[in-house]
């Protein structure tokens, strides 16, 4: 019952959070295009935000010693070390971006409301991560990237 309750916890954060998106007009291809030319800023604050509630969190988790339910463990972020195939990962981010003219982080909540257009998108997504995924592979000879 515990991973049912969860699943439905989850799904709830994820449709507010889909919600909150929509309001501040991040599913607005006008307004994310408006964004990258420097026309409206309006979403620019609406990203520092979200990236100040982040950190503040962050922090309070690791002052805390907030611990992680299923391993009671103190959650702690582990920095990753660069990888080459990173740098192939965010063209293929940036140019899909610029294809598409959407962020690529609000389609689902774009296809919640009803713009179909972003299922092309999430394919996009899919594509992208795959293609990435075996250069990636090619770059370093290795399955997991490292």
């Amino acid at each position: 019952m515990t991973g049912t309750r969860n699943n439905l916890t989850f799904l709830l954060f994820g449709i507010g959070f889909g919600f909150l998106l929509s309001r501040a007009g991040a599913t607005s291809p006008a307004l994310i295009s408006d964004l990258l030319l420097f026309d409206d800023l309006h979403l620019l604050w609406v990203i520092t935000s979200a990236v100040a509630v982040g950190a503040l969190l962050s922090w309070l988790a690791w002052r805390l010693k907030w611990c992680a339910r299923n391993t009671r463990q103190p959650i702690s972020i582990r920095h990753k070390p660069f990888k080459r195939g990173l740098v192939v990962g965010a063209v293929l981010f940036g140019i899909g971006w610029a294809v598409t003219g959407v962020c690529p982080g609000t389609a689902l909540a774009m296809l919640g409301e009803g713009k179909w257009f972003a299922a092309w998108v999430g394919a996009g997504i899919v594509l992208g991560a795959g293609l990435g995924s075996a250069i990636n592979r090619r770059l370093t000879g290795s399955a997991d990237g490292s």
